[in-house]
Order: structure tokens, then C-alpha cells, then sequence
């Protein structure tokens, strides 16, 4: 028969073989390799990744692309402001010639390219050229007035 320091020593060398036992399992255990849930999950989270990365590029060049057409726009609304606005000029140049007493038997052409007007065509004085560009000048948004104008100078009869 066993005494009782026997038998405490065999119950604490059980105790010591389970314990290092259940070491040696969680260490295997905690060195398992992983499993396809594991991997799947790891894989989703890769392609969220790349999914959030490819969404900020694609959102990045759609913006680039927007600046892009509106400056287009705002560019293209300024030249055909231009245009109207140099129509304008054309159409109030031409008015103020044609109601000039000393003008109204002229020959002028009136042109307009971003605000600057060009005269050209013939008058019969000198004080005619003075007088169409006074005029042209004296009209809203002309920058500067160019002149071509010449005078017309008639042959005497025989």
C-alpha cells in the first residue's frame, strides 16, 4: 500500500503530465495553419481594399475631366460673349456713321474683333476720317479704333 506522500506525489506527477499535455496542445493548436474561413475573410478585406482604391482614382479623374469641361464651357461662353459684344459695337459704330449728316454719303466699312474697331472705305474729307473715328470711339466697350479710311478724291471734269 501506498502512503499518503506516495500518493500525493503520483496525483501532483498527473497534474504536471496534463498540464504539459495541454500545453503542448494549445501550442500545436495556436500553430495550426488557417483555415478557408480565415482566408476568405483575409481576401474580402483585400479586395475592399483594392475596390476603395480604384473608386477614389476613378472619382479623381472624373472631377480632373469636370474642371476640364467647365473651363471649356466658361471659355466658350466668353468668345461667343466676345462675339456678341463685338457685334454690338459693329451695329452702334455703323448707327452713329450712318446718322451723321457729314457721313451718310461715306463708304465705311465697320469691323469689330474683341472690342477694337477697324474703319475702312472711302470719305470725302479729311475732317471725315477725324469725324468717323470721334465717333467710333465715342461708342461703349471700343477699346481702340483702327483706321483705313481714305479720301476720296474725284477727278475734275473736262
Amino acid at each position: 500500500m501506498k502512503t499518503i506522500n506516495e500518493y500525493k506525489q503520483d496525483i501532483l506527477t498527473d497534474r504536471v503530465l496534463v498540464i504539459a499535455c495541454l500545453s503542448a496542445v494549445l501550442g500545436l493548436a495556436g500553430c495550426q495553419q488557417e483555415g478557408t474561413a480565415e482566408k476568405a475573410g483575409k481576401k474580402i478585406d483585400r479586395a475592399a481594399e483594392n475596390a476603395e482604391q480604384k473608386v477614389e482614382q476613378v472619382t479623381e479623374q472624373a472631377n480632373k475631366k469636370i474642371e476640364g469641361a467647365k473651363e471649356s464651357v466658361i471659355d466658350k461662353a466668353e468668345t461667343t460673349g466676345e462675339y456678341i459684344d463685338d457685334s454690338v459695337i459693329t451695329t452702334k459704330v455703323k448707327a452713329a456713321i450712318l446718322g451723321d449728316s457729314t457721313l451718310r454719303a461715306s463708304h465705311i466699312e465697320v469691323t469689330t474683333v474683341k472690342g477694337v474697331v477697324k474703319l475702312s472705305g472711302t470719305v470725302d474729307s479729311e475732317q471725315g476720317i477725324g469725324r468717323a473715328i470721334e465717333l467710333a470711339k465715342g461708342q461703349e466697350n471700343v477699346k481702340s479704333v483702327q483706321s483705313e479710311l481714305i479720301v476720296n478724291v474725284s477727278s475734275p471734269s473736262k
